[in-house]
């Protein structure tokens, strides 16, 4: 059996991947030889690191199975690597790498409490735990490209998913909500003088306390900014594009000096102050604080009065939907899509009306296809209140799921069972050329399987 010393870059490895929140140690810990898979070895704490993730995502005890599992997906992925080093088609640029290390340093960062504690911990700086850890995840990087290849060339066809729905029984199959596809017309209230100048108030003093090093913007990010998505984690954004946030924020974030806070600036979330931390030509890694503007004090009118005139311009005067959303829509995911809504994950546009939420299906009552509603309160996945006009394109009332009109839906499960059952034999090929070999704890628990 062959045993090795490792220090407490086990921990911070398995923290890096996010695989556990333990904290390093000075003392050096012993560790052991499970797997040799190619010139690869694999140790018991990288199988107890993916374990402990495992355990942690899905609320489950430990096991001797679920370590066998992991066991299994750790030498799966070596012999991807193994394959993908052999595919001179696959590349793997620098920039991606550091790409991947600024996010997990990123991570760790956060979760211990800042650089400097992590440099403190791991006896290095920051450049040489990326030194440790890069060569690795180039490796990861390539694992993925050459999964992806396979993963891409696996289509499901008309038959086979005929075929897959044909297996279950008549009467097993679900039944299924209303489904309906949509287009609106957003508009947002006006901000009032009294709300934009009390945003003002709050969120230059939140600026001044940061600036003058009282608490940072992490800490102050947490404690008051109304980002839903970012509040939790101090402010933070990481890797960027500057075209995925609204023009007037990539405006101030593409001129703002790496490590300076900006001026408070406007965009329709309300009021910001950011600091750029990282920036890698239209990318970047930030930091900001939103004050968004109190709604109770906002001004519908005028949002009102636009959807009323906006819609009589359809039904009067023949002017397209699409076109107007286009031109009027202040929401941007529907915007450019003519004011289509669609499911934010699976971008499919049939959609269940019972996830709408109440004010949508209040919207949507009593209307028939081709029918626009009268202007009406919604709120945004943001969660922003606004008003909207609704266009109905189709209702499918309440069914049980069937090719004709879940066709999508049927598809979509189909294609993840064959992309599964293929990548299993695939990964069965893959294994039958390269040198594995078992030691250890995993050679132990794969003779009490058999």
């Amino acid at each position: 059996m062959y045993r090795i010393l490792r220090s407490s870059i086990l921990v911070v490895a398995l923290s890096l991947t996010g695989w556990t929140t333990a904290t390093a140690q000075d003392e050096r810990v012993i560790d052991e030889i499970v797997a040799v898979v190619g010139n690869d070895i694999l140790l018991a704490s990288d199988v107890d690191g993916y374990v402990i993730s495992t355990m942690n995502q899905q609320q489950i005890p430990y096991t001797d199975d679920l370590w066998r599992q992991a066991l299994e997906q750790l030498v799966n992925d070596k012999v991807l690597v193994n394959h993908a080093k052999r595919d001179t088609n696959l590349v793997v640029s620098d920039q991606q790498v550091e790409q991947m290390l600024d996010q997990r340093i990123g991570q760790m960062s956060r979760r211990v409490g800042g650089e400097a504690v992590l440099e403190e911990m791991y006896g290095k700086t920051v450049l040489e735990i990326k030194a440790d850890f890069r060569e690795e995840f180039r490796d990861q990087l390539l694992a993925d490209q050459f999964r992806g290849q396979k993963l891409r060339s696996i289509k499901a066809t008309p038959s086979d998913v005929r075929a897959w729905f044909s297996r279950f029984p008549t009467d097993s199959l679900p039944t299924l909500p209303d489904i309906v596809q949509v287009s609106h017309i957003v508009r947002l209230p006006e901000v009032t003088d009294e709300a934009r100048e009390e945003a003002m108030e709050i969120i230059s003093a939140i600026r001044d306390s940061v600036v003058a090093g009282r608490l940072t913007i992490e800490e102050m990010a947490e404690l008051f900014s109304d980002d839903p998505g970012s509040a939790s984690n101090g402010g933070l954004y990481e890797d960027m594009a500057l075209s995925d946030v609204v023009p007037e924020f990539a405006a101030v974030a593409s001129r703002s000096p790496v490590g300076v806070f900006s001026p408070v600036f406007e965009t329709e979330f309300g009021l910001h102050f950011l600091r750029v931390n990282a920036r890698r030509g239209e990318r970047i890694d930030y930091n900001h604080i939103l004050i968004a503007f109190d709604e109770r004090k906002s001004d519908p009118d005028k949002a009102i009065s636009l959807l009323t005139t906006l819609r009589d311009s359809i039904l009067t005067h023949g002017a397209r939907f699409e076109v107007l959303a286009r031109e009027f829509s202040q929401e941007e995911m529907s915007r450019s899509r003519g004011g289509r809504v669609s499911d934010p994950q699976s971008g499919e546009q049939n959609l269940y009306i019972d996830a709408l939420g109440p004010l949508w299906q209040q919207t949507l009552a009593g209307l028939e296809p081709g029918d626009i509603s009268e202007p009406s309160e919604v709120q945004l996945l943001d969660g922003r209140q606004a008003y909207h006009i609704v266009q109905l394109h189709e209702r499918v009332p309440e069914h049980t799921v069937n090719l004709e009109t879940d066709y999508a839906l049927i598809e979509q499960l189909a294609l993840q069972e064959k992309q599964a059952t293929v990548l299993s034999e695939w990964m069965d090929r893959l294994k039958r050329t390269v040198h594995i070999e078992y030691r250890g704890r995993a050679s132990d628990l794969a003779a009490a399987t058999n």
